[in-house]
């Protein structure tokens, strides 16, 4: 089992870190210190000055800005933003869509859509869970007839992510209501300034307005903007599922959140009790960190498979556990509210309960973790 680096991807990793501190914008690195949430201009800003390196979609094949490199050296790239100080790569657009539309789009497809995603200029929206239709994502209703050159669709999608600040959106959309579930259903790019599309933001327990509501009323959808063949969109919504939770799993953001921890706890008289509970989360982490080495090496040439749900389950658990520490640290001053803090001395915990709130989601979005542990279950164990 591999358990640590070679001297090569060490050396790789100072690169990274030197970069970042000379290139990184002082405000975007106090954001990402704080856990603060960038905005969409905020996250563009720096998405262009990566891309200027070449680095804004490490993952995506050259012929397409990407860098070419193996699983593990994305791996380690992506993970060593976050440990230089870098604020999360957010965009659904880099991680998710433009791996499907460089399997399955049409050269059209990815001479229209991919250069914008990689510069940080059009970002898009996943339009994928419904009301009743989330982790039995099947079961979707949202329907899209076709009528000559256009799909006519209508619907109500929910939980998604940006809507509100996006101009596009992927979404799964029923094509034939007679075929099985998963075999009726098609993948389609959405504009949002189509007419017949209303988005309304949902308000979430950590004060934020980034998941939306999004209804979509007779709205005209080009047929060019079909992804692959009708009637396959389950097909390349697995796919892009896997690349969605293993980023899910988060484990860049946890190991990121541990160190403002040790960092926070070095400024604290800790309690032993206190001490184990670290030591045991820090264990936890090296155990996933193993689990990844394990993963990348022994499958270098692969997408992602059932251990993307096996990530998953113990990512989020992992980055909650972590969440809850912080906040079990800081006592009653880490429930200062994020936007009207008031008089507060100590900024670094100003956005800790958000942080906290915001982390409870993980282990339902994507899949939840019951669902995870279902397909765990059944491909890996064999149940």
């Amino acid at each position: 089992m591999r358990l640590t680096l070679n001297q090569d991807e060490l050396d790789f990793r100072s690169i990274v870190d030197d970069w970042v501190q000379k290139n990184l914008p002082d405000d975007l690195r106090q954001m990402a210190r704080l856990g603060e949430h960038l905005t969409r201009k905020e996250f563009s800003r720096w998405c262009a000055i990566l891309d200027s390196n070449g680095w804004s979609v490490p993952a995506w094949p050259k012929e397409y800005g990407g860098t070419g490199w193996s699983p593990l050296r994305r791996h380690l790239f992506e993970e060593q933003l976050l440990l230089s100080g870098a604020p999360r790569n957010t965009s659904a657009g880099i991680a998710m869509l433009g791996p499907i539309l460089i399997a399955f789009g049409t050269q059209d497809q990815k001479n229209k859509y991919l250069p914008s995603i990689r510069r940080g200029e059009t970002f898009w929206a996943q339009g994928f869970s419904e009301p009743g239709s989330g982790s039995d994502l099947a079961s979707l209703r949202t329907s899209a007839i076709r009528d000559g050159s256009h799909f006519i669709v209508n619907g109500h999608k929910i939980w998604t992510s940006y809507a509100q600040s996006s101009e596009m959106m992927f979404a799964l959309v029923r094509t034939n209501p007679e075929a099985k579930p998963q075999s009726g259903i098609s993948f389609l790019l959405i504009d949002m300034a189509s007419p017949g599309i209303k988005v309304r933001p949902i308000r979430t327990l950590d004060g934020g307005t980034d998941l939306n509501e999004v209804f979509l009323d007779d709205v005209r959808v080009p047929v060019d903007n079909l992804i692959g063949e009708i009637d396959r969109g389950w097909d390349y919504a697995k796919h892009l599922l896997g690349f969605e939770r293993t980023g899910i799993a988060g484990v860049a953001v946890s190991k990121q959140q541990f160190f403002r921890l040790k960092r926070l706890m070095s400024e604290r008289s800790i309690s032993p009790a206190f001490r184990h509970k670290v030591a045991r989360t820090e264990i936890d982490l090296l155990g996933m960190d193993a689990l990844i080495l394990r993963t990348l090496t022994e499958n270098p040439a692969s997408r992602p498979g059932p251990e993307a749900s096996m990530l998953k389950i113990q990512g989020t658990r992992l980055r909650q556990t972590i969440q809850h520490l912080l906040m079990e640290l800081a006592g009653p001053e880490g429930l200062r509210n994020a936007e009207d803090p008031g008089d507060y001395v100590e900024r670094d915990l100003q956005w800790l309960a958000a942080n906290y709130l915001d982390s409870r989601k993980v282990s339902i979005y994507g899949g939840t973790n019951e669902i995870q542990a279902n397909v765990v279950a059944k491909a890996v164990l064999g149940l």
